[in-house]
C-alpha cells in the first residue's frame, strides 16, 4: 500500500490517493482535480474508485467529476441523499481496490452520515477519518444543525472511540480536515503527529490520538460535550452553499483566463458596488491602490476570506500585478463555488494612471501604537479578530468587531478619528482596511502580531 497527499492548505484540508501500485481510490478529492488526475498519471494508477468520507460543508467535491472522467465508482455513505449518482456503502461493508482491502466504519458526528475508510494490504493499516478522528481533536459538530450540534458531539465522541477500541495502535490516520481548515474544533495542546517517511508528510497513529486527543482523553461524554461545544466559534459564511452544491454534484471547472478590464471597466464595477478584489501584498496595497477596491492577499488564507465576506452571488474582478497571482486566485475561487471571475485587470495600478482614482493609508506596529496613546487617546482602536480571540486579552478601550461582522456593523466605526486596525497577524486587518477606506473611514493598517500586546504593556480586557 502506497498513500499520496495532495494539500490544499488554502482550506486546511488534504486529498488522498491510495494505491497498490496498478489501482488507486481517491478519498474526498477537492474541486481542481486536475491535481489528481496529474499524480495519477505521474505513477501510472488507474482510479477504480473515489471516495467521499462526508458531504462537504468547506469545499465544492471534486468527487462527480473526478468519477466520470476516470470512470470509477462514487463511493459514499447510502443514507445521503444525493442527486447524483452514487455507490452507497454501510457501516461494514468491504470494497477491493485491487490488491487492497477498504472497509466501511460508520463515524457519525461531523455529519450524521459520515463514512471513515479503514484500507489494508494485509501487512499495513490506514484509517482515512475525513472530519472525524482528527490530529488532536475532532471535526466540528455544528455544521449541519445548531439544533443537533449537542446530540453530533455525543456521536462525535463515540464515534473516536470506536476507532480507538477496533483498530490497532499502529494504524496510520489520516484525516481531511485540521490543518487549518475552520471544520476542526479546538486540538490538544500537545503534539500528536509526525513526518511518516513512507509517506512523506505529517500523519498520526491511533495510539498517538489515544494518548493526547481531546476526544480520547476526556473520557466522560458531559466533560467532552461541554468542552468541545464551548471552544465553537464562527465559521466563514459560504460554508452554507457548499452541502447543497455537493448533493447536485458539480460539473467540470473552466480556468481559462477571464476578460480583461480596462480602467473605464473596472471604475464601471466599482461604482456599481462590486467586490474588485486586489490580490497584492497589503503593503504594496496600502501605499497605492484604486479606490474602492478590497484588499485580500492572495495566499493560504485568501479563499477563506474573500468566500467569508463577499456577498454571496455578487460578481467578483481580481486585480493583480501578474497573471500568476489572478490564476493562483482562480483556482482557489472554483474550490469554494465561485466558478469564474467577472473579469480580471492585470499589469498594476500603474497602468491606470490618472483615469483611475487613487488612495493610500499608513501602516504601522504595536510599538506606535502604545506610544500614540501614551502620548494622545483621540484615536479609535479596532480589534477584527474572533470572539474566541479577544478573549484571550484585547486592548482596554478598542472597538471589537469580528471582520466577517465589518461591513454590517460599520455604522458603528466613527469618521471623524483615525482607525488604528489590527488582528492577529495583520492578513485580516488588512482587508478591513481596505474596508474601512471604502467606507470612507481613515485606518491605519497595524502590521503586527497580537502576541506582543501584553510585552508592549497594553491594558488588556476580555470583554
Amino acid at each position: 500500500m502506497d498513500i499520496l497527499t495532495i494539500e490544499t492548505p488554502s482550506l486546511g484540508d488534504r486529498s488522498y490517493v491510495v494505491t497498490d501500485g496498478r489501482y488507486a481510490a481517491v478519498i474526498d478529492p477537492q474541486r481542481d482535480i486536475d491535481r489528481v488526475l496529474a499524480k495519477v498519471e505521474e505513477h501510472g494508477l488507474q482510479v477504480t474508485h473515489v471516495f467521499e468520507t462526508h458531504k462537504h460543508n468547506d469545499y465544492v467535491s471534486g468527487g462527480p467529476e473526478l468519477a466520470r472522467v476516470t470512470g470509477g465508482a462514487y463511493v459514499m455513505s447510502a443514507d445521503e441523499e444525493m442527486f447524483v449518482e452514487t455507490v452507497g456503502v454501510r457501516d461494514g461493508d468491504e470494497l477491493s481496490i485491487g490488491e487492497l482491502t477498504i472497509r466501511a466504519v460508520h463515524t457519525p458526528g461531523h455529519t450524521p452520515t459520515h463514512m471513515s475508510y479503514v484500507v489494508t494490504d494485509g501487512d499495513q493499516q490506514a484509517v482515512f477519518t475525513g472530519g472525524s478522528l482528527l490530529y488532536g481533536s475532532v471535526g466540528r459538530t455544528d455544521l449541519i444543525s445548531r439544533a443537533m450540534k449537542e446530540e453530533l458531539t455525543r456521536l462525535q465522541h463515540a464515534s473516536a472511540h470506536r476507532l480507538a477500541e477496533e483498530l490497532a495502535d499502529d494504524t496510520t490516520v489520516l484525516p481531511t480536515h485540521g490543518f487549518g481548515s475552520f471544520c476542526s474544533s479546538a486540538a490538544a495542546d500537545e503534539h500528536t503527529s509526525d513526518v511518516d517517511p513512507r509517506y512523506g508528510v505529517e500523519t498520526s497513529t491511533i495510539g498517538e490520538q489515544k494518548r493526547a486527543n481531546l476526544a480520547l482523553t476526556i473520557t466522560d461524554e458531559d466533560e467532552f460535550v461541554s468542552t468541545l461545544l464551548a471552544g465553537l466559534d464562527a465559521y466563514p459564511r459560504y460554508y452554507a452553499h457548499m452541502a447543497p452544491r455537493n448533493k447536485l454534484g458539480a460539473g467540470p471547472i473552466d480556468l481559462t483566463p477571464a476578460v480583461e478590464a480596462d480602467p473605464t471597466e473596472l471604475a464601471k464595477r466599482i461604482h456599481a458596488g462590486e467586490w474588485v478584489v486586489d490580490l497584492r501584498e497589503r503593503t504594496a496595497y496600502a501605499a497605492d491602490h484604486v479606490t474602492g477596491t478590497v484588499n485580500v492577499e492572495v495566499g493560504n488564507s485568501f479563499i477563506t476570506y474573500l468566500a467569508w465576506l463577499v456577498p454571496w452571488g455578487l460578481p467578483v474582478t481580481l486585480v493583480g500585478d501578474t497573471q500568476d497571482e489572478v490564476d493562483e486566485a482562480q483556482r482557489q475561487l472554483v474550490r469554494v463555488g465561485i466558478d469564474r471571475p467577472a473579469a480580471q485587470a492585470t499589469g498594476g495600478v500603474e497602468r491606470y494612471g490618472d483615469t483611475a482614482d487613487r488612495g493610500s493609508y499608513r501602516i504601522a506596529d504595536l510599538e506606535e501604537l502604545a506610544k500614540l496613546l501614551a502620548d494622545d487617546g483621540s484615536i479609535t482602536i479596532l480589534d477584527v479578530r474572533r470572539d474566541d480571540e479577544r478573549q484571550r486579552g484585547g486592548i482596554k478601550g478598542s472597538l471589537h468587531i469580528p471582520i466577517h461582522a465589518l461591513e454590517l456593523r460599520m455604522d458603528e466605526v466613527p469618521t471623524d478619528t483615525e482607525v488604528w486596525v489590527h488582528c492577529a497577524s495583520g492578513y485580516r486587518a488588512a482587508i478591513a482596511a481596505s474596508l474601512l477606506a471604502r467606507g470612507g473611514r481613515s485606518p491605519v493598517l497595524v502590521d503586527d502580531l497580537d502576541t506582543r500586546l501584553e510585552e508592549l504593556g497594553f491594558e488588556l480586557t476580555t470583554t
